[in-house]
Formats: structure tokens, sequence, C-alpha cells
């Protein structure tokens, strides 16, 4: 039942977050360096003219460290924006500064970083909490993504801390989940359920 699982996902939540917070320092750091690096390789990467990443804050990677490398591979860079009803949107970014603190206080686009359409992203990069085998994904709980995420066609991917990888995950018939799910061993999605060999 539905109640079942949305208690199911918030204890998943509370214990992911706490997994999280209890990774030293230098153990995010470490596995910052792993994700970048499978990201980066990813062909799907490289064939994407533009893409939606999100600025990771506290226990999520620091995707910020991306940005430059992607800005010199001639990528063009979104992030989202929160609007009303859980609602979000996509906005180009060209630097840093052009963002803004939302009331949450996560760092997003403002007001003057042009709007794209979903149609215009050719890969998405969404966070989580945690996500599982098949591409399984538990979000924050707010729906942000879920809503837009059903409105894009292209490639999403995810960079996942084995910590908090899953061999499954609970699904409300809403939840959307991602094509590629990258952790520092290996790649997984409904169509990667092997993990990489070491090193690929």
């Amino acid at each position: 039942m539905p109640s079942t699982i949305t208690a199911e996902k918030t204890a998943l939540r509370a214990a992911a977050l706490a997994t999280l917070e209890g990774l030293s320092s230098q153990d995010r750091q470490d596995s910052d360096r792993a994700l970048f690096r499978r990201f980066l390789a990813l062909p799907q990467v490289g064939q994407a003219s533009t893409l939606l990443l999100y600025y990771g804050m506290g226990v999520e990677p620091d995707t910020k460290t991306l940005f430059s490398s992607l800005w010199k591979a001639g990528k063009a860079l979104c992030l989202p924006r929160c609007l009303p009803g859980n609602q979000m949107e996509a906005r180009l970014v060209q630097r840093t500064e052009s963002l803004i603190r939302h009331p949450y206080g996560m760092l997003e686009p403002g007001e003057d970083c042009p709007r794209l359409e979903p149609a215009q992203i050719d890969l998405a990069l969404v966070p989580g909490l945690a996500f599982d085998r098949a591409g399984g994904r538990l979000g924050r709980g707010g729906g942000y993504y879920d809503r837009w995420l059903a409105g894009f066609s292209g490639v999403t991917v995810a960079l996942c801390r084995q910590a908090v990888f899953f061999n499954a995950l609970p699904r409300l018939p809403h939840d959307l989940g991602v094509d590629l799910v990258v952790t520092e061993t290996g790649l997984y999605g409904p169509s990667h359920s092997v993990p990489l060999e070491s090193g690929a």
C-alpha cells in the first residue's frame, strides 16, 4: 500500500542521510573524484551539448567542480530554479557569480539567466539521497524533479556514493528513476546492471 511505501521511504531517507553525514571529509573527497572521473568519461556526456546539473551542497557530491571542465569542453550548463507549487525550471548558467541563495539554502540561477525548455536539454544530472541498481531514486520528498522529469526525454544520470547504493528501493507510481547510476566502482541502471571493471 502507498502508505506503507511512504513510511518506508521516510525511514530510508533518514538512514541514508545519517550514513552520508557520517562519512569523513576525506571519504567524500575520494568519492567525488571517482564519481566525477566516471561521469566525465561517459559517452552520453561527451555527446551532450546542453546539460542540466545541480549545485551540490552538504552531503551531496561537490558538483560545482564539474562546471569548469564542462564549460571548457564547450558544453552549455543549466541549473534548476525552484518555483511555487514544488515545480522547477532549468536556466542557463554561464558563470557561478550569477547564482543566488534560495531560502532553502541551495544556490540557483537568478531571473537574469535564460530559461530553457526540457526539449533543449540533452542530459540531466539528477540528485538524490540514494539510488538502486535499476536506476530507482530516493529523493528528499519534495517531488520537484519527478514533476520536471515527467516532461524530459533526454538522458538522466545520477551520482551515487556506494555507501547509499541499494539493490532495490521502494517506489510509488509517480517516482521516476534515472537511466544511469554512476558509483565509485560501476555503472548501473535498467540497461547497465553489471558493474564496470575497476578503472574502466
